[in-house]
């Protein structure tokens, strides 16, 4: 019986196509407003580097809410391989250095 529907509801709508019925399959735009960010980065060396490269996929938020480390650098080190090789983060090799730097000196 579903399908017997669904069979004649597509059928309903491939011949309102050909008589010239017009029929809308597209969304309307969505105006909305984005809320103002409420965080930023802590100021450190390098720190357009990290902003430039950490901030264009999430938050400062983020990176501030990580949870205490022992060694900082390795922790860094691994959390920006990490972006790179499992989310794609499109981070240049020369600027790997210096976000681990600012991130392990400012967090």
């Amino acid at each position: 019986m579903q399908r017997t529907s669904f069979l004649l509801a597509t059928l309903a709508v491939g011949l309102g196509c050909l008589a010239g019925t017009p029929v809308s399959l597209t969304a309307a735009p969505v105006n909305y407003k984005v809320p103002p960010e409420t965080a930023a980065l802590k100021p450190g060396p390098d720190l357009a580097v990290a902003q430039g490269n950490c901030t264009a996929c999430h938050s400062a938020d983020y990176i501030r809410t990580q949870p205490p480390m022992k060694n900082k650098k390795e922790f860094w080190q691994a959390e920006v391989t990490k972006m790179i090789k499992v989310y794609g983060a499109p981070i240049d090799e020369a600027d790997i250095g210096k976000i681990v730097d600012y991130l392990t000196a400012a967090y």
